[in-house]
């Protein structure tokens, strides 16, 4: 059975006006089999807790520890994935591609853990050798 790494676009699509279909549709195939990187939960507390007191932010704060919190287990950026990252960011910036910070954890988050990654921003994971990539998005 295939496990897949949710990048931060795709745990944030839900709550858009209008949700991507392909992405609702991808999340109710893989119930059950989808986590999140830390550095992705790192991302979605830290644009919430910059939001100003409103409701807005409330209804974000309810979906973190409500549905996310509760629905995904978080991976951590352990040794074998600071080493994975370590060699990948050495051969891409040898290449003279030097992938974001970021980016490199999550890969490695996913690589080590033989996971798919889900994201809109497939170029940004593109150059990662041996990394599963796929794009729920049915819209441009």
């Amino acid at each position: 059975m295939r496990g897949y790494l949710l990048d931060t676009n795709i745990v944030s699509e839900p709550l858009r006006p209008r949700p991507d279909a392909g992405v609702l549709e991808g999340i109710r195939a893989a119930e059950g089999r989808m986590a999140i990187a830390s550095v992705v939960w790192h991302e979605l507390v830290y644009g919430v807790s910059r939001l100003p007191s409103s409701s807005r932010r409330e209804k974000l704060e309810r979906y973190l520890r409500g549905h996310v919190a509760v629905a995904l287990e978080v991976l951590p950026y352990d040794t074998a994935a600071a080493a994975w990252h370590a060699v990948e960011r050495a051969r891409l910036t040898g290449l003279g591609r030097t992938p974001a910070f970021a980016d490199g954890q999550i890969a490695a988050i996913a690589a080590t853990r033989d996971l798919v990654l889900v994201t809109r921003n497939t170029a940004d994971f593109a150059s990662f050798a041996g990394l599963r990539v796929e794009n729920w998005f049915t819209t441009a």
